[in-house]
């Protein structure tokens, strides 16, 4: 069965160009081209992962991107005129997996669509879950129960959680964590991982500002607790 792919543009050509591409490559495409139909079609359509316009007429990119983590986890990869770093760190923030900046490669933008699905799907031979104090790791499928009920984790986030706990009270240093995580583009901006651990701790701990799971070990980087 093809993998679906939601792609949101407003500049029509370039949508049309994009899909035409994509299907191609071996992908079930779906389109929209506002934000507001992008999230019906989300619905509708339930898309491995939504590649996404920053700027959209009416609800932007940034709006939808926040509403699709609220809805499941999709893969996103923004797609953008904007190349500050700022903008790079805010996309990322707010829960996208990838960046790009347009002008775009149709053969880039495929690759980078495969990679986040891999870090999506996982690896059809890891069916083993991990259980870490009140968390349930199963990484066959991409989730995290805390006390039985389940945490929608960004595929980033979920990829942190399972560096992380698979190696109990061992440092790893941003740059690490970045390695691991993220397209080899946003190895330097080691900093964005901040915001990441800082959101993953929202969704799993009990008190954020005294986490037990996810512990800072200054000047160093992060460990996952080795005493739960």
């Amino acid at each position: 069965m093809k993998t679906t792919i939601l792609l949101v543009d407003d500049e029509v050509k370039m949508l049309e160009a994009t899909a035409s591409y994509l299907q191609n490559e071996g992908f079930r495409m779906v389109t929209a081209t506002t934000g507001e139909d992008a999230l019906t079609a989300a619905k509708a359509e339930s898309p491995a992962l939504v590649v996404l316009d920053w700027m959209l007429p009416g609800m932007s990119g940034i709006e939808v991107c926040r509403e699709l983590r609220n809805m499941g986890p999709y893969g996103i990869i923004l797609l953008t005129a904007k190349t500050e770093e700022v903008d790079k760190i805010l996309g990322l923030e707010i829960g996208a997996d990838d960046y790009m900046t347009k002008p775009y490669s149709l053969r880039e933008l495929a690759a980078r669509i495969r990679s986040v699905l891999r870090r999506i799907q996982g690896k059809p031979e890891d069916m083993q879950s991990m259980q870490r104090g009140d968390l349930t790791i199963i990484e066959s499928k991409c989730q995290v129960l805390k006390n039985g009920a389940e945490m929608i984790l960004t595929p980033t986030e979920f990829k942190l959680l399972m560096t992380l706990a698979t190696k109990p009270g061992i440092v790893f240093s941003r740059l690490q964590l970045m390695k691991s995580v993220m397209h080899d583009d946003f190895v330097n901006y080691e900093r964005t991982i901040d915001s990441h651990i800082s959101n993953l701790r929202k969704k799993i701990e009990n008190d954020p500002a005294n986490p037990q799971y996810i512990q800072t070990v200054f000047g160093f980087g992060y460990r996952f607790g080795d005493k739960l």
